[in-house]
């Protein structure tokens, strides 16, 4: 007996059901194949950390006006000049992605000498401080100069390249504990000591974390890396309790409605503004928490401006963009073609999506001040140039894949004169 299959074209022929939540086929096998590109990874890392520093553009402008106009007289002050380091950063960051990774390796040991010098001079005559923490140089210009470094946020960049060639060049030995221990934690912990002498907890608490993320990825010992932790969260703590505006700030997280005035001032004013802004927010430009009442509106606690003025869809907005990036950082990191690669490409990743987690926790009530910017939409050049040359080292990471060369050299070889020769003249065979 035969059995009937129905045609095709039949009418009787349904499509098979799709669930509600299932995306259509041919949308999910778009991006599988965008994503299969060559490129794409490069691309992963740097449009969502454009679209956050055109995001951070349009926030400092919004968020700095009144306090510009109060301090300076000028209500384009701040935004201006976080102009001049973005158009700056840009092209820092595209020179960086143009460098190869080898090239990194080679940099690794002046780069964290230059670091080190740069943290030095801040406690000589060039040192500047600002909310306590002495950790600029100022090259001249007063206190509204645009000449001032803040030597920590390159630091950062220098132990993420340095600490990948070291531990690259002691691979085979890093099941020994004196092995990581020399000279990778001895110099990183350098680091993080002159930051604390720069009395700046924060920057030194991701310095720790980033030093102990690159320990984990390389597999190293858990006894070390648990020494270590222990060993940070006491001095942590030890700082915490001599420093009375620490203790201060600790007293104020664990008890969020004491002293509104004063401790916990910032904090709550940035709640306001989150609470405030709804879901579609009040309008770019319309916060109110910017006129005075949250006087660091454009720097550490942006992100309040930004969920006051764009709402809860802008803020979640936000966090996809970093989500995006850290993705495309650690699929660089997986997808690179040498060691030192994927750790260059781990650092990086973990030291921008730390920083990120960090500040808005802060903003969200859910970790006590620690004065971290958010990274490519806080105001603060420094943190700007930084922030961009390490996503300029994702991408050199990202075109060293082993796809993206091929890809590249049979771009190359298809351009080349010969074949570009070849393809005017219609009559002459090609080889």
């Amino acid at each position: 007996m035969a059995i009937l299959t129905p045609s095709r074209t039949e009418p009787s022929a349904r499509p098979a059901r799709r669930s509600p939540g299932t995306p259509p086929a041919g949308l999910r096998a778009s991006a599988a194949h965008w994503l299969a590109h060559p490129l794409a990874d490069s691309f992963l890392v740097s449009v969502p950390a454009l679209i956050l520093m055109g995001l951070g553009m349009l926030m400092v402008w919004s968020a700095s006006t009144p306090y510009a106009q109060r301090q300076f007289g000028d209500p384009y002050f701040f935004v201006e000049r976080h102009a001049v380091f973005v158009a700056l950063a840009l092209v820092l960051g595209a020179v960086m992605s143009r460098l190869q990774v080898s090239t990194y390796r080679k940099l690794a040991w002046p780069a964290l000498f230059l670091a080190v010098v740069g943290m030095l001079l801040t406690f000589t005559s060039l040192g500047y401080g600002v909310g306590g923490n002495k950790n600029w140089i100022n090259l001249g210009g007063g206190s509204a100069s645009m000449l001032r470094i803040q030597p920590a946020e390159f630091a950062k960049l220098a132990l993420v390249v340095w600490g990948a060639a070291v531990l690259d060049t002691k691979r085979a030995l890093l099941n020994q504990a004196k092995h990581v221990v020399v000279p990778f934690v001895v110099f990183a912990c350098g680091l993080i000591g002159l930051v604390v002498l720069q009395k700046d907890l924060g920057t030194a608490i991701i310095l720790a974390a980033l030093m102990l993320g690159m320990l984990w990825c390389v597999g190293a010992p858990f006894r070390v890396i648990g020494a270590l932790v222990g060993l940070f969260a006491a001095g942590t703590a030890a700082l915490v309790y001599l420093e009375p505006s620490r203790m201060a700030r600790i007293l104020g997280f664990l008890d969020p409605t004491a002293d509104p005035t004063g401790i916990n001032h910032q904090p709550i004013r940035a709640i306001y503004g989150l609470a405030t802004g709804g879901w579609l927010g009040v309008g770019l430009g319309s916060s109110r928490q910017k006129w005075g009442a949250l006087s660091e509106a454009h720097t550490d606690f942006v992100l309040a401006i930004v969920g006051e003025e764009l709402g809860l869809l802008g803020t979640l907005c936000v966090f996809a963009l970093f989500i995006m990036l850290a993705w495309g950082g650690f699929r660089i990191a997986v997808r690179s073609s040498t060691f030192f690669g994927r750790l260059v490409a781990s650092g990086a990743t973990l030291w921008l999506t730390l920083q990120a987690l960090i500040n808005i926790l802060v903003v969200l009530q859910w970790a006590p001040v620690l004065g971290v910017p958010l990274p490519f939409v806080s105001y603060g050049g420094s943190a700007m140039l930084a922030n961009v040359m390490a996503v300029g080292v994702l991408v050199a990471c990202a075109r060293d894949e082993p796809e993206a060369l091929a890809w590249s050299q049979q771009r190359a070889r298809s351009a080349s004169p010969r074949r570009r020769f070849s393809t005017v003249l219609p009559g002459r065979r090609r080889p």
